[in-house]
C-alpha cells in the first residue's frame, strides 16, 4: 500500500557539529558546515487527515527510522535530475496530544541548489508530501481491513466517525517539494498493489449490486451481534454475577456472533433454573368441586 500525505518544510541553516556528523554519514565525500544547508521538516502525523485516514500511532517510530537516508525530489519526479535534498535524521515528536515524525534534510550549496534554498527561506517551497507503503489499512470501527467491513470513511457509527488506520510501515520511498498541495488528491497518491478491496473489484468488474448486497447483509449481523450482546449483558445483570455493566460490555465487545449466542443459551438456562417460571393461578383440584355461593 503506498501513501503520499502532505507535510511542511520548518526553519533552516547552517547545521550543527552533530546535524553536520549525521549529514556525512550519508555523503560519500566529507562535507563541510558551509557547503550544505538544513531544514526540518514534519512528516506524518496520527491525526485523521482529509482522506478520512490516519497513520497508527506505534507504527510512528518504525517508519521515522525508515525515512532516514530518503531522498527529497520535486513533484514526485522519480529521476536523479530532480533530486535536491536528503533526510539525515528523524524522530517521533509529541506536541499538544498529536504525535509526528520531525525530520531534518540537507541540501549541498551551490548552483541551481541555491534557488531551491532561496524559495524555502523564502516561504515558497513550503508544503511538501511524503511517500511511504504501509502494510495493513485497518477500519477503526471494527479493526478488520479496510475495504472488507462494509464500514465507510467519514461516516458515523454510534456516534464514532469512521477512519482508516494506516499500519505496519513497510517502506519510506522520498518526500517531495509539490506545486500545489492544498488540492485535494495533489501529493496524496495511493494504490493498494497486491491487496484489493471488494469495493475496488466490485467497480471493476461490473457487480456493484451484489457488492451493495453484502454491505446489507453485513450491516444486517452487526446489529444482531449487537442485539445478542445487549442481551447477554441484561441476563448477566439479572444473575446478579457482580460484574458492572461497562466491565460486561468491554469483555462482549470483544465476543464473537457465535459466542454471544452460546453464552446467552447457557444464561437463560441458568435464568430458568434460578426464577422458574409459575402460574399465577393454581391448578385445577381433582375431583368435582361445586362452589356454595352460586348455588340458588
Amino acid at each position: 500500500m503506498q501513501i503520499k500525505k502532505e507535510t511542511e518544510v520548518a526553519g533552516g541553516g547552517v547545521p550543527t557539529a552533530v546535524q553536520l556528523e549525521a549529514i556525512n554519514a550519508q555523503a560519500k565525500g566529507k562535507l563541510t558546515a558551509e557547503q550544505v544547508y538544513v531544514f526540518s521538516l514534519r512528516l506524518c502525523d496520527d491525526q485523521v487527515d482529509r482522506d478520512g485516514e490516519r497513520f497508527d500511532t506505534a507504527a510512528l517510530p518504525g517508519l521515522a527510522k525508515l525515512f532516514i537516508g530518503k531522498t527529497g525530489i520535486v513533484d514526485h519526479r522519480w529521476s536523479s535530475d530532480s533530486q535536491v535534498a536528503r533526510i539525515f535524521a528523524a524522530e517521533v515528536v509529541q506536541e499538544n496530544g498529536v504525535s509526528y515524525i520531525k525530520a531534518w534534510a540537507y541540501i549541498r550549496r551551490g548552483g541551481t541548489a541555491d534557488e531551491v534554498i532561496a524559495d524555502i527561506e523564502a516561504g515558497i517551497k513550503k508544503e511538501v508530501s511524503v511517500g511511504c507503503a504501509m502494510g495493513r489499512s485497518v477500519c477503526s470501527i471494527c479493526g478488520s481491513e479496510y475495504g472488507t467491513c462494509g464500514h465507510q470513511k467519514g461516516e458515523s457509527y454510534d456516534g464514532a466517525v469512521c477512519c482508516a488506520i494506516l499500519k505496519e510501515p513497510m517502506d519510506a520511498y522520498e518526500f517531495s517539494f509539490v506545486a500545489v498541495p492544498a488540492q485535494r488528491e495533489a501529493g496524496v497518491l495511493k494504490a493498494l498493489g497486491s491487496r484489493r478491496c471488494l469495493k475496488e473489484l466490485a467497480e471493476e468488474f461490473g457487480t456493484q449490486a451484489e457488492y451493495r448486497a453484502l454491505v446489507q447483509d453485513a450491516e444486517l449481523g452487526r446489529q444482531y451481534q449487537k442485539l445478542l450482546c445487549d442481551e447477554v449483558v441484561r441476563l448477566c445483570l439479572a444473575l446478579s454475577l457482580g460484574v458492572e455493566e461497562p466491565v460486561l460490555r468491554s469483555m462482549m465487545g470483544k465476543a464473537s456472533a457465535q459466542e454471544l449466542m452460546q453464552m446467552k443459551s447457557a444464561l437463560e438456562g441458568r435464568m430458568a433454573e434460578m426464577y422458574p417460571v409459575k402460574c399465577q393461578l393454581s391448578g385445577a383440584v381433582k375431583g368435582d368441586v361445586v362452589e356454595s355461593g352460586f348455588l340458588i
